[in-house]
């Protein structure tokens, strides 16, 4: 029990110290192939940075938040605990998932004053408005769902995605 406490799940390498659980890599250069696995690093040395498919996946995960939207009251809070735990482990994450929090902002800001307008439109109609405004209502309400799908298929495929005018916004240090 105590050796696998020691080796924290991963495969014993040359030079660890089983009863510390410490590893003398310091002394190899450069990390290069160990045991015919090409740039494997150390765990206790990856800590500040994620992998290209964790950044893919994550950021991936901060566009499809959008679908937990009904469980947190229609509030864009995945993508910004996403933001605050990677933004400084990995910028692309963290730009994937500020760009994705300000997208879902957006739309729950013109969905309310869609909503203002819609009523207002129904009542002047004495209800018969109902008959255009549900049908559009509900075809607008799933362009974010339907977007947000999109771009999180192109990022977990490695495309940088970029939202219009919302990226640009970021690029420039506005909504940082």
């Amino acid at each position: 029990m105590q050796q696998d406490r020691a080796n924290y799940g991963r495969p014993r390498e040359p030079g660890d110290d089983l009863e510390t659980g410490s590893s003398s890599y310091e002394s190899y250069e450069g990390y290069g192939d160990r045991g015919g696995r090409a740039g494997y690093i150390p765990m206790r040395d990856t800590g500040k940075s994620l992998s290209p498919s964790d950044e893919r996946s994550w950021s991936a995960l901060s566009h499809l938040s959008v679908l937990v939207w009904p469980v947190t009251g229609f509030l864009p809070v995945a993508p910004l605990i996403i933001w605050l735990v990677y933004k400084n482990q990995s910028p692309a994450v963290g730009f994937q998932a500020l760009q994705s929090f300000w997208y879902q902002a957006a739309w729950l800001l013109l969905g309310a004053v869609g909503s203002l307008v819609a009523t207002l439109f129904v009542v002047l109609t004495f209800g018969l408005g109902a008959f255009v405004v549900a049908p559009l209502g509900f075809l607008l309400g799933l362009v974010p769902f339907v977007h947000q799908l999109y771009a999180a298929y192109k990022v977990r495929q490695g495309v940088d995605y970029r939202y219009p005018f919302i990226a640009n916004m970021l690029d420039s240090g506005e909504g940082r």
